[in-house]
């Protein structure tokens, strides 16, 4: 990943622009095109747009997150590979799924492609994948597809909210747990979200309790990034003190190299790390019993984290994770039960809330 730099020229910088529903349909249209025009030549025809996978292709900015530069490294799919064929294949299967949706106006989930063909495509992941491919492809964000993640709810939500902070929850079972020690209550007024379990599929008022799914899915990032966005107030995390939840955090507050062409719509710079910290294993002497020695994995994980320039830049997330490393241990969030049965809602929380105890 290259870090921010004034002689990096902001043209480079790929800021996907929503476009009418015409715009795309041509964008298309010209790709299509130029595949006929090289088949007509005897030439074979290929997809390309910026790679992906690469973190030659991001840069680090404080104020977005992880951007991609354009025309560094590139994709390409040729149909005159068999490494690529197929990867080509099914991207023009999608696109012209994507082509008439737009023609008729219509919009579908990933899931009712994927359901279009299953025995072409395989696996649910393939048409993920193409989709933010093709999207990458076109410089536009996802919703200029027609295609979305879950529901078209999330895209059209019309948020009114009284709520002082959102509190992001890493675990279903910490979410369950706090949901049954009525936290609602003892916070009030907040909004609390999970990214464990499926997304609501209908919202037209956004509750002060609803659910995510799973490592931070598109969905979740929107619907954080659009009630930060829309309600301007604090978004508190609450993750494990290991090096997966650490990556939890990231990728909600700098984005992620795969999705680097649409960090403006996806990440939240102002996302703050509420707990469990690695220094609040100490600060509370949670007993040792409750701590999970750390795998090669989470060390491996760990100095990645560190290497990564967003990590450079903020010396207390930088020190946090250098404190588990030294102390050789993770908890996860339920251990703060260890200390009494209602510590997290009763103790922990508030008090961190209240007076700003977080980094």
């Amino acid at each position: 990943m290259q870090k921010s730099s004034d002689e990096l020229d902001e043209k480079s910088i790929v800021k996907p622009k929503t476009l009418s529903r015409d715009e795309v349909i041509t964008k298309l249209e010209e790709i299509i095109q130029t595949i006929v025009e090289d088949i007509s030549q005897n030439k074979p025809p290929s997809l390309k747009y910026n790679c992906r996978n690469s973190w030659k292709n991001t840069r680090f900015n404080s104020a977005v997150g992880i951007e991609m530069i354009d025309d560094v490294n590139q994709t390409e799919h040729r149909f005159s590979s068999m490494a690529s064929i197929g990867k080509f294949a099914a991207t023009l299967r999608v696109m012209a799924f994507c082509y008439k949706l737009l023609q008729q106006d219509t919009y579908a989930t990933k899931r009712d492609i994927y359901y279009s063909d299953v025995p072409f495509f395989g696996n649910q992941n393939v048409v993920d994948s193409i989709i933010d491919n093709i999207a990458c492809m076109l410089k536009v964000p996802r919703h200029c597809l027609h295609v979305l993640a879950a529901s078209k709810a999330i895209d059209r939500l019309d948020i009114h909210s009284d709520a002082k902070f959102v509190l992001v929850v890493e675990k279903e079972a910490s979410f369950q747990r706090l949901m049954d020690d009525n936290v609602l209550h003892r916070l009030h007024p907040c909004i609390v979200i999970t990214v464990s379990t499926s997304t609501a599929s209908s919202l037209e008022r956004i509750p002060n309790k609803t659910k995510g799914k799973g490592f931070p899915d598109v969905n979740t990032r929107m619907m954080i990034r659009r009630l930060w966005y829309t309600l301007q107030i604090p978004i508190l995390a609450l993750v494990d003190a290991d090096p997966h939840g650490i990556e939890i955090l990231s990728v909600y507050k700098f984005g992620s190299k795969a999705l680097s062409f649409d960090a403006q719509s996806l990440t939240v710079p102002v996302l703050k790390w509420l707990g469990v910290l690695p220094s609040d294993i100490i600060r509370l002497s949670i007993p040792r019993d409750q701590l999970i020695p750390l795998t090669e994995r989470d060390r491996y994980k760990a100095r990645e984290l560190l290497d990564r320039p967003y990590i450079q830049s903020h010396e207390v997330w930088k020190k946090e994770i250098e404190t588990m490393l030294s102390q050789g241990f993770k908890a996860e969030i339920q251990a703060l039960s260890s200390i009494s049965f209602n510590f997290l809602s009763e103790t922990y929380l508030p008090v961190k809330i209240k007076h700003g105890r977080w980094i």
